[in-house]
């Protein structure tokens, strides 16, 4: 059997987004890359998440160019990916951003555990004055996606 392969639509791109909630998030620092998986909501072309104090959240901070990956496989030879290149952005709890975390807040607590891997830190702790979590968006600069599918 011979795949097919074909690029997604923007709006069908959207639309994955949107039914998605786990994928990877890749950002850079003096030319490292460094992945994690991320469980995030997409709504408005904004991907929500949460995180805890660390490497992801540094290097975003000083380079808040990052990419997301995200991928379905519906059947057995077929799959679905999109690749969102957008722009990392902290939603800290004050005047300007107090609204939007809130927004982030109300996407990301519809799905269960929606926090586990964001809180899990294997021996690191952050330092006492640190802020124990935070929420953050990636706004979407671009995104791209392809389809493949078995033909028969």
């Amino acid at each position: 059997m011979a795949m097919i392969l074909r690029n997604m639509s923007k709006a069908e791109c959207l639309e994955m987004l949107e039914g998605a909630h786990y994928g990877h998030l890749a950002c850079c620092s003096e030319g490292q890359p460094y992945l994690v998986p991320t469980y995030f909501a997409f709504k408005a072309r904004v991907a929500y998440s949460f995180s805890m104090p660390g490497r992801k959240v540094e290097w975003m901070r000083q380079n808040p160019n990052v990419c997301l990956q995200v991928e379905e496989w519906p059947s057995k030879g077929s799959w679905k990916s999109v690749v969102v290149n957008g722009r990392f952005q902290e939603l800290p709890d004050d005047d300007t951003w107090h609204e939007e975390r809130l927004h982030a807040f109300s996407l990301l607590e519809k799905h269960l555990n929606w926090w586990e891997i964001g809180s899990l830190k294997p021996n690191e702790v952050p330092p006492a004055r640190a802020p124990t979590h935070l929420f953050y968006g990636i706004y979407l600069n671009d995104v791209s996606g392809r389809i493949a599918t078995q033909s028969e």
